[in-house]
């Protein structure tokens, strides 16, 4: 099942509908985290992975390099690897179950620089008893750092899991609250030493 949505700040997802014959378009994007691998289709943003080298990612011989949706996403990631933004406006293509979509629905209500349990997540899907569900719907985010999963910690403080590792994850989130003028906190590091 898909699901188009306009991602702005703060707001739910919009659903609406996709052409999943369309090509799929691709690019890459060199963060301050890593090589960033972007998929499109269709006008909207499929996915966002953080690969530690473009090899790391082999290319079907159909798709093709390239998209004004993707020249979009990669202005948007300079803004806010710059510090100039702090949040994303792009069309995005979320396919995944009605759950998930409604758990990465939640995410992209998380403010900059906050973060929440993943215990607070499955109360804000409506399913308080959910936690290992919602973190599993969470790691299968195909629009990370965008749909934003590193913003959801462990009810302890501590980071969690990362499907980016856990460095990419702690440098994301320390950025946010330094850019933002927030404190860093000591639970953050606390099982990375």
């Amino acid at each position: 099942m898909a699901a188009l949505a306009r991602l702005r700040r703060n707001a739910p997802l919009e659903i609406g509908s996709d052409d999943v014959n369309a090509p799929t378009h691709f690019d890459w994007y060199s963060s301050p985290v890593g090589e960033v691998f972007l998929t499109a289709r269709d006008g909207a943003l499929t996915s966002l992975h953080l690969f530690g080298r473009r090899e790391d990612r082999p290319i079907p011989d159909d798709w093709v390099e390239g998209a004004s949706v993707l020249d979009l996403a990669r202005s948007q990631l300079d803004a806010y690897f710059e510090g100039e933004a702090r949040g994303f406006n792009l069309p995005i293509q979320l396919d995944g179950t009605p759950f998930q979509r409604r758990v990465w629905g939640e995410l992209c209500k998380i403010p900059y620089s906050r973060t929440i349990s993943y215990a607070e997540l499955a109360r804000r899907v409506g399913n308080p008893a959910a936690s290992r569900a919602v973190g599993g719907a969470n790691g299968r985010n195909p629009i990370s750092l965008i749909v934003p999963c590193h913003r959801v910690i462990a009810a302890d403080g501590t980071l969690g899991g990362y499907g980016g590792g856990l460095d990419r994850k702690l440098w994301l989130l320390q950025f946010e609250a330094e850019n933002f003028g927030r404190d860093v906190p000591e639970s953050w590091t606390r099982k990375l030493r």
